[in-house]
């Protein structure tokens, strides 16, 4: 059985995308309340697996969850990609009509902002959660309230369902991590291929520095698929840089982070897995 951190409640997009991910096995979620609980429930129990949100094709890259993975240092195993549908649940008995204020976490609240302009007089309220914000109105028995949310959140807490894909992108996908200690790596991996790997590193505060590297990872054929600068806290003007790598020869990439050294001052590889797959629909 595979134990899972997430950050969200049951019935939360992080566990729908851990369900998913392992799908065919048991699968035992364990709801934290923040990302960096994550990674406190693996220090509790070393054999936990965390998945993370990385990226939304809509709101973008979360830029602290980077931090995260550079400083607890577990490497990534996996990605997984879901297409997020989110869906307006309210008490059994109520009408969208009935609605008087729907809640849910600020970016399901963006992502349904056309939907929700539909709904004149309704009250938007933030919650630190989708599937949170489902279960307490359900726990408190709040007439008058739906909740942002997915639909396997509505079936959890026994809410009705008003409304379905009322996000207003329908290509909203997020990207997953997955991630853990690594013996836990090596077991989820087996004997997948791998194709895909992310790093971090610095630079001298030099011109041209980042031109350099990218021009030798573009010798050894290697695609680069993201880059994410950040800034390195205490040190004003200089940046770290995350970026994502696709190839089709670990041997050949390994040998470009060695290409890279010398142009560079600091790197860190954060996990070197098989690439997860863009979902159709």
């Amino acid at each position: 059985m595979k134990r899972v951190a997430i950050q969200g409640g049951l019935g939360a997009y992080h566990g729908i995308a851990a369900e998913n991910f392992f799908a065919g096995e048991e699968v035992e979620i364990i709801p934290c309340i923040t990302f960096k609980d994550i990674f406190s429930a693996i220090k509790k129990d070393s054999n936990v697996v965390g998945i993370m949100a990385i990226e939304n094709t809509i709101a973008g890259s979360l830029l602290p969850n980077y931090e995260l993975l550079k400083e607890h240092k577990l490497p990534i195993a996996g990605e997984y990609k879901l297409r997020v549908s989110h869906c307006l649940a309210a008490l059994p008995g109520q009408t969208i009509h009935d609605i008087k204020e729907v809640q849910s976490h600020p970016i399901a609240l963006m992502q349904c902002a056309d939907f929700l302009g539909t709904l004149p007089g309704v009250k938007v309220v933030e919650h630190e959660d989708t599937a949170l914000a489902a279960r307490d109105i359900a726990a408190q028995n709040l007439m008058g309230n739906a909740a942002i949310c997915s639909v396997r959140a509505a079936e959890i807490y026994g809410l009705n369902i008003l409304a379905r894909g009322i996000e207003t992108n329908k290509r909203n996908f997020t990207r997953f991590l997955i991630f853990g200690n690594s013996w836990v790596v090596d077991e989820i991996q087996k004997d997948d291929a791998i194709n895909k790997a992310s790093i971090v590193f610095t630079l001298p505060h030099a011109e041209g520095s980042l031109s350099k590297v990218l021009s030798v990872f573009s010798f050894y054929g290697i695609n680069l698929t993201k880059i994410q600068s950040l800034p390195i806290i205490g040190r004003e003007w200089e940046y770290q840089f995350y970026v994502d790598f696709k190839f089709d020869d670990l041997e050949r990439y390994k040998q470009s982070l060695a290409a890279i050294k010398p142009l560079i001052n600091e790197l860190k590889s954060l996990g070197e897995y098989p690439e997860g797959v863009t979902p159709t629909e």
